[in-house]
């Protein structure tokens, strides 16, 4: 169990949720307790950061360099009405 860094009740978290919420993003954990009880029956911290989107991991594997240009001459060709 994570060590907890205070305890509230449930009708102190259900008045102050946004602060509490606040207060777990910025890395407190707290503890909800029934009733006047010291003793928490769940745990309240922030979620685990969601993995960043890797940019550039593939560069060059997928899209060739010269794709800009690629078939150039036959692309003009078709749209000119060319014969091949």
């Amino acid at each position: 169990m994570p060590t907890i860094d205070r305890v509230v009740t449930v009708h102190e978290a259900k008045t102050n949720l946004s602060r509490i919420m606040a207060d777990a993003e910025h890395g407190q954990t707290i503890g909800i307790a029934r009733g006047s009880g010291n003793e928490p029956t769940v745990v309240l911290s922030a979620a685990p950061a969601a993995p960043g989107r890797r940019t550039g991991w593939m560069a060059g594997s997928m899209i060739p360099d010269d794709f800009d240009t690629m078939c150039q001459d036959e692309i003009i060709a078709m749209f000119e009405g060319a014969s091949e």
